[in-house]
């Protein structure tokens, strides 16, 4: 299973890329426990996930192309 990623901003920056992509995956909670071993600085920036372009919060089943957006804090007024 092939999960492609798209990484905004300053996550960007840390991954060095602004898309990549994981395999074998099955839910959010395993593709973050892979994505912090890959690239550790990610604990220390709050960020928001979306699964195929919806915002989640809690553990989501992941299919295959599936497509995940790392999104930086926002801000504005």
């Amino acid at each position: 299973m092939k999960i492609k990623i798209l990484v905004f901003g300053q996550l960007s920056e840390i991954i060095n890329a602004s898309e990549l992509a994981l395999l074998a995956v099955n839910n959010t909670d395993e593709f973050n426990k892979k994505l912090f071993e890959l690239y550790p600085k990610l604990n220390e920036i709050k960020f928001t996930m979306a699964v195929n372009k919806k915002i989640i919060h809690e553990n989501t089943p992941l299919n295959h192309e599936d497509v995940v957006a790392l999104l930086p804090p926002f801000s504005g007024g």
